[in-house]
């Protein structure tokens, strides 16, 4: 195992985990690099307590107790907490944290992660193991690191201010209320792709957060690896934050599953994310649920997977499908039209008819008409509204023509 240059006695070894404040449980790195979660005996025998994952219950929704230790990651719900690709080697270099070793880029990045989880040194330790001197640590450490963990592969940032004055993208400062994409040199007008397409969305009647695009320039804070980019930002408003500092609880269907990151396109479906909604929530939810499907075949969205949907717990128990994000429309950048995840194990979006929506429903045990009726309804306003949305929206044509070529090729929407 590569050894991590530390002075002595900078490493943390227990981590305590919050929610919303309260202690839920602790996570030890143990020799070898084993890093083991355990609950909080007072949080395991409290009936009342918060859900930090669906993961962690049983089939009868009791909490399970039982634990095992995980080498260099993290269990898999904390490990989808951390970012991935860029963002993760920017951080972890930074903050002269080995970016595999993820109990310390957690604790280096515990104190605003992804909904109300919070993670601290029990011995109070502040800053991440040092690689030179102290004074050096404590100037990068302190100034000089991205304090935020934002999920996922995608290049994205924690933003504060107002889009209609400033936003800024704070180094070591906390509460962002925005998450800001920026601009890719491989995908064109990716960020007025998806502006457009979450546009879309809301114009259907699926729960849409504030969006916007903002020129990349007038974003102040930007770390200098990307400040060469051109063109607009994509900004949403962060769900999992409320007034006042307030965090609001999410997980991601990864997470509920039980998988590490890797895994967002394995092993599960639609077909199982519609029994679980249908299951955990209500009526009201599942029909949502239903509608953002249609909409994801509809608009060529095919990267959909495991971690682009969300449970949220604004009461800190009761899971409600959470508002809808990363609305992309890959057909634009991806020849390979298959899903990410299959519908009654089918992934093909020309496949998509009423006989596959019926053996979805039958596969998953869901009301047949219930679920045929929402996609009509959905497939109706899809089909009515995009050609005139599409001409006030800031896509190129290309993507137009795309888009408008890849609904004609699925059954569901012209029958």
């Amino acid at each position: 195992m590569p050894k991590t240059k530390t002075m002595s006695g900078n490493l943390p070894s227990v981590l305590e985990v919050r929610l919303a404040g309260a202690v839920v449980g602790t996570l030890t790195n143990l020799p070898n690099d084993q890093n083991l979660f355990v609950f909080d005996a007072a949080y395991a025998a409290d009936q009342n307590r918060p859900v930090l994952s669906l993961s962690f219950y049983d089939a009868y929704r009791a909490l399970r107790t039982d634990v095992r230790p995980v080498t260099r990651r993290l269990p898999p719900f904390f490990s989808n907490l951390l970012p991935e690709g860029q963002l993760r080697q920017y951080i972890a270099e930074r903050g002269d944290v080995n970016a595999q070793r993820e109990f310390f880029l957690l604790w280096l990045l515990g104190n605003d992660l992804p909904g109300a989880v919070t993670v601290h040194d029990v011995e109070g330790r502040t800053l991440p193991p040092t690689q030179s001197a102290p004074t050096v640590a404590r100037t990068r450490a302190g100034k000089g690191v991205l304090r935020f963990s934002l999920a996922g592969v995608q290049l994205k940032l924690s933003a504060i201010g107002n889009p209609n004055k400033q936003l800024s993208v704070p180094a070591s400062s906390l509460g962002g209320h925005w998450i800001v994409k920026l601009p890719s040199p491989a995908y064109p007008y990716l960020p007025e792709n998806e502006f457009s397409m979450m546009e879309f969305a809301r114009a259907i009647g699926i729960q849409v957060p504030e969006v916007g695009l903002i020129p990349l320039a007038q974003i102040a804070g930007v770390p200098e690896p990307w400040q060469q980019l051109k063109g607009n930002a994509y900004y949403i408003r962060r769900f999992d934050r409320g007034t006042k500092g307030a965090r609001i609880h999410i997980e991601d269907f990864n997470q509920i599953y039980g998988q590490f990151p890797e895994a967002r396109y394995k092993n599960y479906s639609y077909t199982n994310m519609a029994a679980d909604i249908w299951r955990l929530t209500d009526e009201e939810q599942f029909k949502e649920f239903i509608r953002r499907l249609i909409f994801t075949v509809a608009i060529g969205n095919n990267d959909m997977h495991l971690k682009n949907w969300s449970l949220i717990y604004r009461d800190g128990r009761t899971p409600q499908l959470a508002p809808a994000y990363d609305y992309v429309s890959t057909v634009r950048y991806i020849a390979d039209d298959k899903l990410a995840l299959s519908i009654a194990k089918e992934k093909t979006p020309n496949q998509l008819n009423s006989d596959l929506l019926e053996r979805f429903a039958r596969k998953a045990r869901l009301p047949t008409e219930l679920v045929l009726q929402t996609a009509r309804e959905t497939a109706e306003k899809i089909m009515t509204l995009w050609p005139t949305l599409q001409k006030s929206f800031p896509v190129d044509r290309e993507t137009r023509r795309q888009v408008t070529a890849h609904m004609k090729s699925i059954p569901f929407l012209n029958s």
